[in-house]
């Protein structure tokens, strides 16, 4: 599993792509899978943050936050921008941070309201993919980059994912 630093460090231009359409609105913005404990998956809108450090979210108490301590596998879809086709996708395991100077910097950067009973995950990533249409392209012209960690094991079933560089 690696960092969000990790997979920016090796897929900086596919990492930069992801943080543009998550953050495309300010704020991250975007849908969290998790999975509930009869197996089937859930889906809530959360705002993640990306930072060069990690990939983070807070979640309050909640069906979601349970999922993600009971059985840390995540999907996470970029919220869709308003005028293209573009998607943005990530997936592996969250954790929660118990670094409490982390915790702490990351509450006064982006304002998490103290008196709400919040976790603070970060997200490690196993595979991250960018899908975008050219404008005026057709469908045939969606340019997909996908990148996996070789050291997650995580195929999806689809063997277009592979490790190393991205598929363009």
């Amino acid at each position: 599993m690696a960092t969000w630093s990790e997979f920016a460090a090796a897929e900086p231009d596919l990492a930069a792509a992801i943080r543009e359409l998550v953050h495309q609105y300010g704020s991250g913005l975007g849908y969290l899978a998790t999975v509930r404990p009869d197996g089937g998956p859930r889906i809530h809108p959360v705002a993640p943050v990306i930072m060069d450090d990690g990939l983070y979210c807070f979640v309050i108490d909640s069906p979601k936050r349970r999922d993600l301590d009971r059985d840390g596998r995540y999907a996470l879809h970029a919220f869709p921008p308003e005028d293209n086709d573009d998607e943005a996708y990530l997936s592996g395991r969250a954790r929660p941070v118990t670094d409490r100077a982390r915790v702490e910097r990351l509450a006064e950067a982006y304002r998490a309201e103290r008196r709400i009973d919040w976790r603070l995950y970060e997200f490690s990533v196993d595979v991250a993919m960018v899908a975008r249409r050219p404008e005026g392209g057709g469908p045939s012209a969606r340019r997909t980059e996908i990148w996996r960690d070789e050291r997650s094991g995580h195929t999806m079933g689809d063997p277009a994912l592979h490790a190393g560089p991205a598929i363009r």
